[in-house]
């Protein structure tokens, strides 16, 4: 993403909450997350427990709520409608990381031979930094649970998000892209890539859900605990992708779970 776009997109972010307070009235609240990222990657084996405890990386944000319910400029609630009393919008900016290596059946001790080496000694990273929108829907009132001390707010949310990522490949073996340290399937050219491998930054698009809950603390603040899957909608966040036309068992693009914690405080 070049630096013109990412203002372009700020801006459309400012246009966005402008248009909304116009139409609604809202108050602000701001937080911080973090927590543990277990990022699902081309690395190690589909549904294995140790590949998704193995390739676990970390993630923290800054969040920003457009409320609905209450609006600051005349310290007053706002007309009570579906709307305003089950719904907040949420932007965030986050970053994360996860450092890869392989697990499973095809890198398991009794394993032997070139490939079998190949594999263990290949290590990965990506970092991601995240910006983008969720819309949160609360299915309790939102009034009730803000003037209500040790209640607990759940909600269920949607949105997307614009990611830059930087990926790293390598191997212990030595340089990747020959025959000596790279696994065959990895020397096949790949979605325009020379090799099924790569280090280097890009930009996606993805999807976002979560599910999770507040807890209010005191009348302008809230704990919550939130679990995100996040959908990235290509497979070279993790910096391999092999080609997809030979290989049919890489079949998904890249993709994390999140559980994070997070503190709320209420601007007035």
């Amino acid at each position: 993403m070049t630096l013109k776009s990412t203002i372009l997109f700020c801006f459309l972010l400012i246009g966005i909450s402008n248009v909304l307070h116009a139409q609604f009235g809202f108050s602000h609240e701001i937080g911080a997350i973090a927590g543990p990222v277990a990022f699902q990657s081309d690395y190690g084996e589909r549904h294995n427990l140790s590949t998704n405890a193995g390739n676990t990386g970390y993630g923290i944000g800054i969040i920003h709520y457009l409320n609905f319910s209450y609006e600051a400029d005349c310290n007053c609630y706002t007309p009570d409608t579906y709307f305003n009393d089950h719904f907040k919008l949420r932007s965030e900016l986050s970053y994360n990381k996860t450092e890869l290596k392989n697990f499973g059946e095809w890198v398991a001790p009794n394993r032997t031979g070139l490939g079998a080496d190949q594999l263990r000694a290949m290590r990965g990273s990506t970092a991601v930094t995240n910006i983008g929108m969720q819309l949160e829907y609360f299915p309790f009132s939102i009034r009730e649970f803000t003037s209500t001390i040790e209640s607990w707010g759940p909600f269920i949310s949607l949105g997307g998000q614009f990611s830059f990522y930087n990926a790293k490949a390598s191997s212990t073996m030595g340089p990747l892209g020959t025959p000596l340290t790279t696994f065959p399937k990895y020397l096949v050219p790949s979605d325009g890539h020379p090799y099924g491998f790569s280090s280097e930054g890009g930009t996606v698009w993805s999807v976002v859900s979560s599910v999770g809950t507040r807890y209010k603390l005191a009348p302008l603040s809230d704990l919550m605990v939130d679990l995100r899957f996040q959908y990235y909608f290509s497979d070279w966040v993790d910096g391999i992708n092999q080609n997809k036309a030979l290989f049919k068992e890489n079949k998904a693009n890249d993709w994390l779970v999140w559980f994070n914690v997070g503190y709320i405080y209420y601007l007035q």
